[in-house]
């Protein structure tokens, strides 16, 4: 009886710790949340109440959250990047296009001295916290890709920009399922890889509607300790007073119709090192060179989709939902695409430098096509409609 007892209390004990523990778990966490969000959402000088129905607060450009970060506690900020002028103005397509609407209106931009920043709030940080620790790393349940890439060759040059006009779409996606359209600059492997990328997703999880939306997303160890979307960490210096990271698309293509389009480049500027985001002409912001720990240089630059959905679920379309076909209203696509090597001018990438890769063919495909002609340039289709993808 002595022993049954000694049992019973020695359980009681020990479900005691454990719910004492996870008690001080979950407060431990509860505080840390509330710390970042306090560390995200600076005080504004201006806060503007947009008609998507969240706030976008203007923040003193010298006290953002950028300047957060330990290795930027130093940090000047940077202007003007002297390759600006440098960047090459886009020709319009034949056929029907529309630049994509996104930002603040004019009458709603923020104050000289001070940048957009998109408000985020508790239960935002948390999805878009696990959403990034569980689903982002490649190769992992549900996590698909199409794409074209630049062979890594490093014995004859590095690459130092990537660019181009992708075309935007709605799809639905459920809840806990993602897809998106990037291009990206990538250095080293597995716990060493080093990241950043620009584009569109439509992420319910994150921002808790169905729209499409601006982001970027980076990392230093393959997303381990290091790296968020948009603002949702300190690292990215926002410069522009009109744009702002995880905005809505007012406008999107429609198949077989009027495209809308995007025109994003990312450059190293070769005096600072640092890494800008640039919207055709416009310089959104940048990457600072000293928060990364191999990224003097990519060893890759490429294009194309990302899908994300829980283990075991169907996975959702890509691009537009549909295979490439070579026709230019039809299949999602990025145009004019373009990369920088050391000589730091922009050149249309040549079939023998060339890889594209689906790890899902069934369900997704990406397809380069080269120089076509020169209102899409050199250029390449990727997507599909997903589904039941052999996971």
């Amino acid at each position: 009886m002595m022993n049954i007892l000694f049992i019973f209390m020695y359980l009681v004990a020990c479900i005691t710790g454990h719910r004492i523990d996870s008690m001080q778990n979950s407060v431990k966490e509860n505080l840390d949340i509330e710390r970042e969000l306090k560390l995200i959402n600076k005080t504004p000088v201006k806060s503007i109440h947009t008609k998507y129905g969240y706030i976008v607060d203007c923040i003193d450009i010298n006290k953002q959250p950028a300047f957060d970060h330990p290795l930027l506690k130093n940090h000047k900020l940077q202007r003007k990047p002297n390759f600006a002028n440098k960047i090459k103005k886009d020709n319009v397509m034949k056929s029907s296009t529309s630049e994509a609407i996104f930002g603040l209106d004019e009458k709603d931009q923020c104050p000289s001295g001070s940048v957009p920043i998109r408000r985020t709030n508790k239960n935002e940080l948390i999805r878009a916290k696990s959403y990034f620790s569980n689903v982002l790393l490649q190769n992992s349940p549900g996590f698909h890709v199409a794409q074209v890439t630049l062979r890594t060759v490093p014995k004859y040059f590095s690459y130092y920009g990537v660019g181009g006009t992708s075309s935007i779409y709605n799809l639905k996606v459920e809840k806990d399922q993602s897809s998106t359209a990037m291009m990206w600059v990538i250095k080293g492997h597995m716990d060493n890889l080093n990241l950043i990328g620009v584009g569109w997703h439509v992420a319910p999880y994150i921002y808790e509607d169905d729209a499409t939306h601006l982001f970027t997303v980076w990392t230093t160890d393959n997303f381990k300790n290091t790296g968020c979307f948009n603002l949702l960490c300190s690292g990215f210096v926002q410069t522009n007073k009109k744009i702002y990271l995880g905005g809505r698309f007012d406008n999107t293509s429609i198949y077989g119709g009027v495209m809308a389009e995007i025109t994003f480049s990312i450059i190293q500027d070769p005096d600072t090192k640092n890494w800008w985001l640039i919207n055709k002409n416009q310089n959104i912001g940048y990457f600072p060179a000293s928060l990364f720990s191999n990224l003097t240089s990519a060893g890759q630059v490429g294009w194309g989709g990302k899908t994300t959905t829980s283990p075991g679920s169907p996975s959702p379309p890509m691009g537009s939902g549909y295979f490439p076909d070579n026709v230019f209203n039809h299949a999602c696509y990025f145009r004019h695409v373009t990369f920088q090597n050391d000589s730091r001018q922009d050149f249309g990438p040549e079939d023998y430098l060339v890889d594209t890769f689906s790890d899902k063919p069934n369900c997704y495909s990406a397809e380069f096509y080269g120089n076509e002609r020169s209102d899409v340039g050199y250029c390449l289709q990727f997507g599909g409609p997903g589904g039941r993808c052999n996971d």
